[in-house]
């Protein structure tokens, strides 16, 4: 019997009122992806990548799911635009949003593909494990404290190892 899968999820906000947003994610997560099985504390950090004078708020989700990456995907976008985000980061550029779900972590998926969302012409990509978590104290942080013991799939330690490195770079 498939039990279903693992998926660590890392939301953000740094515009309207992010605590009730970020809860407003989990229950959508939960309603729509699978069985929310535990969150992280919330974190308050500044913006990366960008300058803002909004700092976030953020935090990771561990959910099992039913679901393929690709509507794991579909879905997380579908809940950042009914919380409010206007448009996804375009080349790299960052800016200020209400919320953002990234999917950091599959199983132990390795994966590059590109999906084609409801409503979108142009394939959205995927990456899996996420490409640049393990450089995001932001994302290292709530996810190995929820999660230290598991390994990343592509670097072969555990999210701890991965954020104490992390921490010894800062």
């Amino acid at each position: 019997m498939n039990n279903g899968s693992i998926v660590y999820l890392g939301l953000g906000s740094n515009e309207g009122d992010r605590e009730t947003l970020m809860l407003q994610a989990v229950d959508l997560l939960q309603e729509r992806v699978g069985t929310v099985v535990c969150r992280s504390a919330f974190y308050e950090t500044e913006p990366w990548g960008f300058v803002s004078p909004h700092s976030f708020l953020n935090a990771v989700v561990k959910v099992r799911t039913c679901l393929p990456p690709g509507e794991v995907l579909a879905v997380t976008q579908q809940i950042e635009r009914e919380l409010g985000r206007t448009r996804k980061s375009i080349s790299g550029g960052y800016a200020d949003r209400p919320m953002d779900i990234d999917l950091l972590l599959y199983d132990d998926l390795v994966l590059e593909a590109d999906f084609v969302l409801p409503g979108k012409e142009t394939p959205v990509h995927l990456s899996l494990p996420h490409p640049l978590m393990h450089e995001r104290l932001f994302v290292m942080q709530p996810l190995a404290e929820i999660a230290p013991d598991v390994e990343h799939p592509v670097w072969h330690c555990s999210l701890e190892e991965l954020l104490q490195a992390l921490q010894h770079k800062a």
